[in-house]
């Protein structure tokens, strides 16, 4: 059944957006990838090395939206990559170990280089991983709640492990992104083409048509609210 979800189909791509996957090393980064673009999860998933990226396809409001989710290293000497990294990101989820307290404490530090380097319009969510750890944890939600009002972010608590909240994550930041989107494309058809495409939008990659289709795909219809 899975296969079938999460099938290739060949369908027109409206929008290709770039998704950021940032936080420390270990707190669930590729696992919340694994399973929003492949529906898996590896009990002996390796650290990552260097930059990973999947893609995943889904329909919001009637369009035909490529998640193109990127992932880093969340080691230090893997920082480098940063400006490559950010360049041309609509959207950011913001990852932390809600069983490991240093890993919240980072967070202020992530989202201050996240807003160094991206679009100032970038949509970002602040996710407090490994909930189904919740006897170990070490980062309570209000701590988190009150640090993503004070942020503007959005926020949820979720489980790679058992799929908690990974897939309303990934499809709140992408339908946000998508009515960001819409409204900015609206203003700018209003306007005169002074630079081309390029400069419809700031830091955003659109394609219209002619894409090729996506290595790893599914449908996902989604009523924008």
């Amino acid at each position: 059944m899975a296969a079938n979800l999460y099938g290739e189909f060949n369908q027109r791509i409206d929008y290709v957006f770039k998704v950021v996957l940032i936080g420390d090393s270990a707190v669930g980064k590729s696992q919340l990838l694994a399973r929003f673009s492949r529906n898996e999860f590896s009990l002996d998933s390796k650290a990552t090395i260097g930059v990973e990226f999947q893609t995943r396809t889904l329909v919001i409001d009637h369009k035909t939206v490529k998640a193109q989710i990127w992932d880093t290293a969340g080691q230090e000497r893997y920082r480098a990559v940063t400006s490559a990294y950010y360049r041309g990101a609509v959207g950011a989820m913001l990852v932390y170990d809600m069983t490991k307290r240093q890993s919240f404490d980072h967070v202020a530090r992530w989202l201050e280089e996240l807003r160094g380097h991206a679009d100032k319009n970038i949509v970002i969510m602040l996710i407090g991983n490994k909930s189904d750890l919740g006897t170990l944890r070490n980062v309570p939600t209000e701590d988190a709640k009150e640090f993503a009002e004070r942020e503007n972010l959005f926020f949820m608590e979720t489980s790679a492990l058992d799929s908690t909240n990974v897939e309303p994550a990934f499809l709140t930041v992408l339908t946000e992104i998508y009515r960001v989107i819409s409204k900015k494309s609206l203003v700018a058809n209003e306007e005169p083409d002074s630079g081309g495409n390029s400069s419809l939008l700031k830091g955003t990659r659109i394609v219209v048509s002619g894409q090729e289709p996506p290595a790893s795909s599914s449908t996902f219809s989604c009523c924008g609210s």
